[in-house]
């Protein structure tokens, strides 16, 4: 089939254009247009990146929103600065292509300047923006007060008379009182800063725990020691919670705790499962008391410290299980806005009872004071109460001396031997009260720590 008239090329030689005219050659010739260069491609500049580079960019700018949202544009000016110094270096030291795209030694040396430059300006902005935020936690926590606890006016109290320690129930309608209350002679007269009174307190290692009894060294728990009419434990209730029921004019039903370890509110509802929720804790423990100079103190003197409303809290009984027996080297409050009034309680408790400290406890509460250094200690309401001066005693004059007879000597029984105490076993709280048992504590047959789940010595409140 003949092709079309039209213009073609005449040989492969001859790069001019011959007319055919649909059947043969005509003697007509055109010169060939020129070639047009080929349009360059949109997307070319894009294709050309490697992907090494399309990798490192996408690092980039995840690690930059991490860092700029913990750490603020001083962060993100350091980490950008550190990227492009080592490319840059890279580039320096290989003369190749770094994976930045730096294609020479010279555009590497600029970059490394330039890298340089802004890691000293993130490290002048983030060390800027650390320093005010440092003085505003400051700032904030030196105005906390020496107790945030809300204080009620309290009851007055009667001159206390030593009585013999009794087993009692947990919260009694009728609270034993305890024996006279008594401090040590270095508990300090007026309020002094916590960090002064820090100074004063002797830094020694931890003595042995041998010997240490809950009830046996401190008394028995909640006592009445005030001699108020209320136990220990509802005295403290009644001043930490708020909007509290009362059974009677001392036990505690319900209330509302702002708890201060971990800042929290705590509905308080008096119960077999549901009065733990709100513990009364020991802010020196008195585990760690015994171990730190408690051993010296008098009967009286530590049963002082377990009852004195300064080293008493109520708190929020998770928190105060994961306490435990700590000090401060172990363990602060979650809440810090309350961390420089525990431990200036802490202090203030240790000088009152002439305790020590460790190195280590002595160093952490001193990090703690350094953000609050005006924080005041709080005072002991516990104070020595003299004995009245006994009277003169009347002159008596002796009768004359009876003539002596000499009786025969009186037959004395033999006295009984005491009755062996039977051995008991309680499988759990349920067992401890259908015996009619509960609360059981510390030194009584069948007690033991599972059914003491807080470690205070009284077991299934």
């Amino acid at each position: 089939m003949a092709a079309e008239a039209g213009w073609y090329r005449a040989s492969d030689e001859d790069e001019r254009l011959r007319y055919w005219d649909g059947s043969a050659w005509t003697e007509h010739y055109a010169p060939a247009p020129p070639t047009p260069a080929p349009a360059p491609r949109a997307s070319g500049a894009v294709s050309r990146i490697p992907f090494l580079t399309w990798v490192g960019a996408g690092a980039f700018a995840l690690f930059g929103i991490i860092t700029l949202i913990s750490s603020g544009i001083g962060g993100l000016l350091i980490l950008a600065g550190i990227v492009a110094l080592f490319s840059a270096l890279y580039t320096l030291a290989t003369g190749r292509r770094s994976w930045l795209l730096l294609g020479t030694r010279k555009l590497g040396a600029a970059v490394l300047a330039g890298a340089l430059v802004t890691v000293i300006a993130g490290t002048s902005v983030y060390g800027a923006t650390t320093g005010r935020a440092d003085a505003d936690l400051a700032a904030a926590t030196s105005t906390e007060t020496a107790s945030p606890i809300p204080t009620k006016t309290a009851r007055p109290t009667q001159t206390p008379t030593p009585t013999p320690t009794a087993t009692v129930e947990l919260d009694p309608d009728e609270p034993v009182a305890g024996g006279a209350i008594a401090v040590a002679a270095t508990a300090p007269s007026s309020s002094v800063r916590a960090v002064d009174l820090l100074a004063t307190l002797p830094i020694k290692g931890r003595a042995a725990k041998t010997g240490y009894d809950r009830v046996g060294q401190f008394g028995q728990a909640w006592l009445d020691v005030d001699r108020n009419g209320c136990d220990t434990r509802n005295d403290i209730l009644q001043r930490d919670l708020v909007d509290e029921t009362l059974s009677g004019p001392c036990k505690v039903l319900t209330g509302r705790l702002a708890d201060p370890y971990t800042a929290t509110t705590i509905d308080f509802v008096r119960g077999n499962t549901t009065s733990t929720l709100v513990q009364i804790d020991h802010v020196v423990a008195l585990s760690d008391a015994w171990q730190k100079g408690a051993q010296q103190l008098t009967a009286e003197q530590r049963t002082s410290l377990a009852n004195d409303p300064l080293n008493l809290l109520a708190v929020d009984g998770p928190a105060n299980s994961q306490k435990g027996d700590g000090d401060a080297a172990t363990w602060l409050p979650a809440n810090r806005a309350f961390r420089c009034a525990y431990v200036a309680r802490q202090v203030a408790v240790k000088a009152t009872y002439s305790l020590w400290v460790t190195a280590a406890e002595h160093d952490a509460i001193a990090r703690v004071l350094t953000a609050c250094p005006d924080e005041m200690a709080p005072i002991s309401g516990f104070t020595p109460i003299p004995a009245p001066p006994a009277p003169e005693p009347a002159p008596v004059v002796a009768p004359a001396p009876a003539p002596v007879v000499e009786a025969p000597p009186a037959q004395t029984a033999p006295a009984p031997a005491p009755a062996p105490v039977a051995d008991a076993f309680y499988a759990n709280c349920d067992a401890v009260r259908a015996a009619g048992a509960a609360p059981i504590y510390a030194g009584q047959p069948g007690y033991s720590r599972k059914l003491d789940r807080d470690g205070d010595g009284v077991g299934c409140e």
